[in-house]
């Protein structure tokens, strides 16, 4: 990924200070893609939702567990997925497909695999697979989506990793920009990014004075539906443009 597309440091700082909820309507008000793209729907969930919101770029990977790998002795032996991560700008996030079947039969990512990522500045994991060790894990500050938790590794394994991957919707490649907390996770397109907080500014802005209207005794519905059209909730109705 050429650096030309990273996002300062400190745009990094103040994603991580907005919720996933805000961003996202953020991005929809900058009106860069479908509203219906960008976001894992109904397939993870999030393991410890009183950790601050998690952002860093994606280290994707697929992965399987219901049959043994044709080579590697463990679901961690992977010198080559390990040099991958390391390579790829920081903090990262793995974004792992579990392409089983029927996905979180068993869990790829533990205490160890946990611990190695963190050595390389990787600090969370995004599946529709399985995960375990939650309590070990929850003390290192690492993040954890996951569409289940499984007692076991079984045969854990990658199949294939640094190419675009799909979980829930969402569909990832390697190096994009990742933003999750308790509400989920979704992309967060990188021509914008350093634009975000500023709009989530204005939201709010906008939020509060709404939210203190509807708890004040001037309520009426007929100004209220003249607020929602003078600060643009009406938006919703304008097309998609790619810029």
């Amino acid at each position: 990924m050429s650096t030309a597309k990273l996002v300062s440091a400190s745009d990094l700082e103040k994603l991580r200070a907005i919720d996933s909820c805000t961003v996202s309507n953020a991005i929809e008000r900058l009106n860069v893609r479908m509203r219906n793209e960008g976001f894992v729907s109904n397939a993870v969930q999030c393991r410890f939702p009183d950790q601050a919101p998690l952002v860093a770029y994606a280290a994707t990977a697929r992965i399987r567990t219901s049959s043994p790998p044709m080579t590697h002795r463990c679901y961690y032996d992977r010198p080559d997925w390990w040099t991958y991560v390391a390579s790829l700008p920081t903090p990262t996030v793995m974004v792992l497909e579990d392409a089983d079947r029927e996905p979180g039969a068993a869990a790829f990512v533990g205490e160890i695999h946990a611990a190695i990522a963190m050595s390389l500045k990787c600090i969370g994991v995004v599946t529709n697979g399985a995960v375990r060790d939650l309590p070990e894990v929850q003390k290192m500050g690492f993040q954890m989506f996951s569409g289940r938790v499984s007692v076991s590794h079984s045969y854990a394994h990658i199949t294939d990793f640094g190419e675009p991957v799909e979980i829930g919707g969402m569909r990832v490649a390697s190096g994009d920009l990742i933003h999750g907390d308790q509400h989920g996770v979704l992309t967060v397109p990188m021509e914008v990014a350093g634009g975000i907080p500023e709009e989530a500014g204005r939201l709010r802005a906008e939020e509060r004075e709404l939210l203190s209207f509807c708890r004040s005794p001037k309520f009426s519905l007929p100004e209220l539906l003249e607020r929602i059209r003078a600060n643009g909730r009406a938006e919703c109705d304008m097309p998609w443009r790619p810029r």
